[in-house]
């Protein structure tokens, strides 16, 4: 392996190390926008950057998040004190990185499937994004469940996407996080969800390989195999671990070294669970961890609520949340851990 691939490959490692996981924080700006809403808190480019700075500078989130994916705004903000925030991410040992893709649009020809567009103009917005401090990369593919659908036109579309994307970051220094999304949306039960991620998967691996995509360079942000929201009977934790396992290790090369599982709409508590469930069964050959928005920032907000006042009771809440899935990283989480104070 060359030093470039070395280096790769060992910030891979760092982000996914033992306990350690990723604080999603590129919310787009509506998305973040509808965030704000639940607290009655306008979304201006100062209460963003002051919103994600409390979550970053939080004392002892490196213990475990070893990585933190940026938003294009947050990656060129600084903080209050001029540090850019990338900075101070990296100067707190965790290893900032940026949402590259420009969203999940219709795919031509194909009612009710989309596919990530963004990979126009990706090299020469790589090559920015290194020089801004980012050190890797994500790009989410959305699959659809439904009537007649997803259709392999569809999966095979995102899935070369995905490759073309993880070439260009390898290319560029950058270790890329490849985001297969099949969502949650729907009736459907279980097994579907088993079979449709399966299938999505296999498709993802065989365009990275294609792509020549040295895996061992790359991490993997896949959803958990779960009912639809709409589905009469959820699934129990035990079983969603269990299939989600069979599913990753039907598909994903034992070469990756980490996967960052998406929350996907569960509630924090859900996540957690879920994730738990998945380590104490172990016997797979990655680390399994988390890549949580949703799920790592709800308390958070709501604890914060805009107000200066209330900076230090979000981050207590962040740093609750975010050690509650460290533990569920080692199977060793347990529910009444939810009532202890944050330490």
């Amino acid at each position: 392996m060359t030093d470039h691939g070395t280096r790769l490959a060992e910030t891979a490692q760092a982000i996914v190390a033992p306990g350690k996981g990723i604080l999603a924080a590129d919310e787009s700006s509506p998305t973040i926008k509808n965030r704000f809403d639940t607290i009655n808190v306008e979304s201006t480019e100062e209460n963003r950057r002051a919103y994600r700075e409390l979550l970053f500078t939080t004392d002892g989130m490196n213990e475990f998040i070893g990585g933190v994916i940026l938003f294009d705004e947050t990656l060129r903000q600084s903080g209050t004190d001029g540090i850019p925030l990338a900075k101070v991410l990296t100067n707190a040992g965790v290893v900032p990185g940026i949402k590259v893709d420009k969203g999940a649009k219709a795919l031509a020809s194909a009612d009710g499937e989309k596919v990530t567009e963004g990979l126009d103009g990706l090299r020469e917005r790589l090559k920015e994004y290194y020089g801004l401090g980012a050190r890797f990369t994500k790009w989410r593919a959305v699959i659809t469940i439904g009537n007649g659908i997803p259709s392999d036109y569809c999966i095979k579309a995102n899935a070369w996407a995905l490759g073309r994307f993880a070439a260009l970051s390898v290319e560029q220094g950058l270790v890329p996080i490849v985001e297969p999304e099949v969502l949650m949306d729907g009736d459907h039960d279980i097994d579907t969800c088993f079979s449709v991620t399966e299938h999505t998967l296999h498709h993802v691996y065989r365009a990275l390989h294609d792509q020549r995509v040295p895996l061992e360079q790359t991490l993997l942000k896949p959803n958990m195999v779960l009912s639809a929201k709409d589905c009469p009977t959820q699934a129990s934790a035990q079983e969603i671990a269990e299939k989600t396992i069979k599913c990753l290790k039907n598909t994903v090369p034992s070469s990756v070294p980490g996967i960052v599982f998406l929350s996907g709409g569960q509630t924090e508590l859900e996540a957690t669970v879920n994730l738990n469930a998945m380590n104490q069964i172990g016997g797979f050959p990655w680390q399994l961890s988390f890549s949580y928005g949703r799920a790592l920032q709800a308390a958070t907000l709501q604890a914060w609520a805009g107000e200066a006042s209330n900076v230090g009771a979000a981050k207590k809440a962040f740093y609750h949340r975010a050690r509650m899935n460290s533990l569920a990283r080692f199977g060793t989480y347990q529910e009444s851990m939810e009532q202890e104070a944050a330490v």
